[in-house]
């Protein structure tokens, strides 16, 4: 398993098709930026075949400090969850698969 970074998928477009690694990197930065955006406004993203981002309430929950032992209070808060779709699920599932 590898870490890919932003960086990389950057260069790798930006090589694959032909275009400056300043517009791939800023187009994929202005996408991020606007699922990140449209997430704070409890709005649901689905990209068809690839997954659906949606924010969820987390409940609150009576937690414990590792170290001390001590309980503590976790308040509700919203989290960014994600459903992967289809095709996603079967290239993910494919490859786990062959690895085994």
């Amino acid at each position: 398993m590898a870490t890919i970074t932003k960086k990389e998928l950057v260069d790798r477009i930006a090589q694959e098709n032909g275009i400056t690694q300043s517009t791939v990197k800023t187009i994929i930065q202005h996408f991020l930026d606007e699922i990140v955006s449209e997430l704070a406004k409890n709005n649901r993203l689905e990209f068809r075949d690839f997954g659906i981002f949606e924010v969820r309430e987390a409940a609150p929950r009576t937690g414990q400090n590792p170290k001390t032992l001590e309980k503590i209070e976790v308040p509700a808060k919203r989290v960014a969850k994600f459903k992967m779709g289809r095709i996603m699920r079967e290239r993910v599932n494919a490859k786990a698969g062959k690895k085994r």
